[in-house]
């Protein structure tokens, strides 16, 4: 397993924007699938081969604009503890600022943009439930990046890719018919 662990992080190392979009497109498109199971009640595969082509390249998308956001935000705290605009902040301290900093500012636009994305494939204009997209930024986004935030560098975004999957369980079961 630690050799297997090895292999993962020089990977993320040496390719950070590239194991991104891939880890996204997989495990992002997934998180959507499970979520369609349970709003479907079955466990039939919901989308088209094209499709679940556009979704895997939406979530590559999204996942460029996560990695710098992630690299951005925390920077950007470090930037401001540095500058005393921040007080010097624990561990927690830290990754709940660069959580909290990156979901109120960042956050929207992702979820809008990954809205736009779907609806321009699917030719429909379903703008329904995205105040429960918001609402997550808060009660799931945060916390849950607070605790990736708080892991080194190289798992966060593997971390955060594996918390789609968690986050299409929790958005299924709430938007189940």
């Amino acid at each position: 397993m630690n050799q297997l662990l090895r292999y993962y992080v020089d990977w993320v190392q040496a390719m950070p924007i590239v194991s991104a979009m891939i880890q996204f497109a997989i495990l992002g498109t997934l998180g959507e699938v499970i979520s369609k199971w349970f709003v479907n009640k079955s466990f039939k595969y919901p989308f088209s081969f094209w499709l679940t082509l556009w979704k895997m390249f939406v979530w590559s998308l999204l996942a460029i604009g996560i990695k710098y956001a992630f690299v951005g935000h925390a920077g950007l705290v470090e930037y401001l503890i540095e500058k005393g605009m921040l007080p010097e902040l624990s561990r927690f301290g830290k990754a709940f600022a660069t959580a909290t900093s990156m979901n109120l500012q960042f956050g929207p636009f992702m979820i809008l943009i990954h809205r736009v994305l779907d609806n321009l494939v699917e030719t429909k204009k379903n703008w329904r439930n995205l105040d429960k997209g918001f609402y997550a930024l808060l009660w799931f986004w945060i916390p849950a990046h607070t605790l990736t935030f708080m892991l080194s560098d190289h798992y966060r975004i593997g971390v955060a890719a594996l918390l789609s999957i968690a986050l299409g369980l929790i958005l299924g079961f709430f938007n189940r018919r």
